[in-house]
């Protein structure tokens, strides 16, 4: 056991217990890992440090921050530490029996020197600077195994560099190009905790009220595909606007298309009191207008674009979602007027038919979308909304 490259056991006549603090420090060296992990309360530069400032809690207990030990492995050198207190640390202590010295090197084989040597581990520091540049390496395999590596804690920091830097004003192009490509990989592996700690930092950012840095945070969700995590305050942030501008700009495509394909961005998670003008709006959209045109012989005009994304948008809906599709329907003047109209009353129908699959086998409207669907019922349904 003597000289092993993580934890030393030194046994003497009165079964004394130490850990090697400098094979500990080499080996955080070798491994790129920082002392402040061991939150000493002061910067340990040096080995001499280290050995005099470090005691064996600490020491214990950042090596298993960084991941050198695992958690059993902690239990037990702690253990091994109290029972070193108790037969060695004083005159009068007594000697320990066999039995309970080869029960303590038993365990510290077991846990401690027997587990798998820790692989190399990024430095942060290192790594970021390298991100800022045109020689880092792309290369998804090796960025998804510098990542796996990492300690909880380490994730957590880098995760917060990576939020940092992209929504920082002096950052370049070519920092936030390496980001996006690498955050993606980080996050599959990233704590849940850790993820919505991350995301709720636009908070902060709407907040201070800057619009470019609010605008790199949303940037950096989006990469991430980490919407879900956003407080009901960054999504109305985002979302309200939005829907706004959708009313205001019914059948002028080129905005519809807009506003619909930044929505389909949050369509599974449209906050409740959104969800009506939400349903509305798509319902209005999708539908569109009658008319003529001197380049195109059609008549039935609608915002192409939107039109294909709108479909897939309705497949997130909910009951209380199809209750805001009917309720838009039985209550929009303008829209009853337009389903009045064979291809215009198809298209409704379309989405009729999707929301009724979704909705859950009690759904207590689901006669009325029975009717809107089934063509023979279209009376009925006309009826039901007196027209």
């Amino acid at each position: 056991m003597y000289g092993y490259p993580r934890l030393t056991i030194l046994l003497n006549q009165k079964f004394s217990f130490n850990v090697s603090a400098g094979l500990i420090y080499r080996l955080m060296k070798e491994l790129g890992i920082q002392s402040k992990e061991m939150e000493i309360g002061r910067e340990i530069k040096s080995y001499d440090d280290f050995q005099n400032f470090v005691n064996d809690d600490q020491l214990i207990e950042g090596a298993y921050k960084i991941g050198v030990i695992g958690w059993e492995a902690s239990k037990v050198l702690k253990h091994a530490k109290e029972t070193r207190h108790i037969f060695s640390g004083h005159p009068s202590s007594t000697d320990p029996s066999i039995i309970k010295v080869f029960s303590m090197m038993d365990d510290c084989i077991k846990y401690v020197l027997n587990v798998d040597y820790p692989l190399q581990i990024i430095d942060i520091d290192e790594y970021m600077e390298i991100l800022a540049t045109e020689s880092y390496d792309r290369n998804p395999i090796g960025v998804e195994n510098a990542f796996g590596d990492l300690p909880d804690r380490y994730k957590n920091e880098l995760s917060n560099r990576f939020f940092g830097s992209y929504i920082h004003k002096n950052s370049s192009t070519i920092m936030r190009s390496n980001i996006e490509f690498c955050s993606p990989i980080l996050w599959k592996i990233l704590p849940k905790p850790v993820k919505i700690q991350v995301v709720r930092r636009i908070d902060q950012e709407i907040i201070k009220g800057n619009e470019t840095t609010i605008r790199l945070a949303f940037q950096f969700i989006e990469n991430v595909q980490a919407h879900e995590y956003l407080t009901l305050n960054a999504k109305k942030y985002k979302i309200e606007p939005l829907i706004e501008e959708l009313e205001k700009n019914l059948d002028v495509f080129t905005v519809e298309n807009r506003c619909v394909e930044e929505l389909e961005r949050f369509s599974n998670s449209i906050p409740i009191d959104l969800l009506s003008r939400y349903v509305n709006a798509l319902t209005q959209t999708y539908i569109g207008h009658i008319g003529g045109s001197a380049y195109f012989a059609r008549t039935d005009f609608y915002a192409d674009s939107a039109a294909l994304r709108i479909p897939e948008m309705f497949e997130k809906f909910d009951d209380t979602a199809a209750d805001a599709f009917i309720y838009s329907i039985k209550i929009n003047k303008k829209l009853k007027s337009r389903i009045k109209t064979p291809a215009k009353l198809r298209r409704l129908r379309s989405l009729a038919n999707i929301v009724l699959e979704r909705v859950s086998i009690n759904y207590h409207n689901k006669e009325i979308l029975e009717s809107l669907v089934d063509e023979s019922q279209e009376k009925e349904f006309f009826e039901y909304l007196r027209i």
